[in-house]
């Protein structure tokens, strides 16, 4: 059967990357999977890896790039959106304070779904903002399980370090006190994907005066049940 598209550069990338599905791979491994001339093999993989499609591993073999699993992530947020509304509505309720759903999208975090405390001093985050990934409790959920190149990239200039991460890893959730915005504190929990890939932030924010300096205590359980109630809902939808 001829899988030939008929764009001779696409097919050959294709090839690429279908190679390194079995693992990672020197250059001649490439080659001898690929049929293809050294020279081209090369040029190939090293525009891929300039798009994070292929990447590099310790030993500088060619494996598969990040990238691939963030186009699958959003190819998931249908199902996730879909959820999302009565999620943070539930969380909103329980904890008396503004919830919304952040992803990652390139240098930036985005709000994809919110619900508002409707009434009093309360934090709002619209859909459609972007918010920076170098503050906040939500960005360091979204930075803290990179791999360990794009986490380093992230820390420059973030109010939080390397250590703060471990210790968001540690606790599965993260908070911050007037990191963002003064006066605002927040707490947040992972998404993920039923690969077990962090791919969105919850979060509850609000006025420090209710949530105080150690938000996390009032607020982390929920927070992180709404977050696994997200998860779950993904993993009963890709069965």
């Amino acid at each position: 059967m001829d899988n030939s598209s008929g764009v001779g550069v696409l097919d050959k990338a294709a090839l690429v990357l279908s190679a390194l599905e079995s693992g990672p791979a020197t250059l001649a491994g490439l080659v001898a999977a690929t049929g293809l001339a050294r020279p081209t093999a090369h040029r190939l993989a090293v525009a891929l890896e300039h798009h994070r499609l292929v990447g590099r591993d310790m030993q500088g073999r060619f494996v598969l790039g990040p990238r691939l699993s963030e186009l699958a992530s959003a190819a998931g947020e249908d199902r996730l959106l879909a959820t999302a509304g009565p999620v943070l509505a539930r969380l909103r309720d329980i904890t008396g304070e503004s919830a919304q759903l952040f992803r990652r999208q390139g240098e930036y975090r985005v709000c994809v779904a919110a619900a508002e405390r409707p009434s009093g001093l309360r934090d709002t985050v619209p859909v459609g903002s972007q918010l920076t990934m170098a503050a906040g409790s939500a960005a360091q959920i979204l930075l803290a399980w990179e791999d360990p190149e794009r986490m380093h990239r992230g820390l420059h200039n973030a109010t939080f370090n390397a250590a703060a991460l471990a210790g968001v890893r540690r606790r599965g959730w993260a908070h911050s006190v007037g990191e963002r915005e003064q006066g605002v504190a927040s707490v947040s929990a992972p998404v993920r994907s039923p690969s077990g890939k962090v791919i969105a932030a919850v979060s509850v924010s609000g006025p420090i005066e209710r949530l105080s300096r150690q938000p996390g205590r009032m607020h982390a359980p929920a927070v992180m049940a709404a977050a696994e109630r997200l998860s779950e809902a993904l993993r009963r939808a890709s069965e």
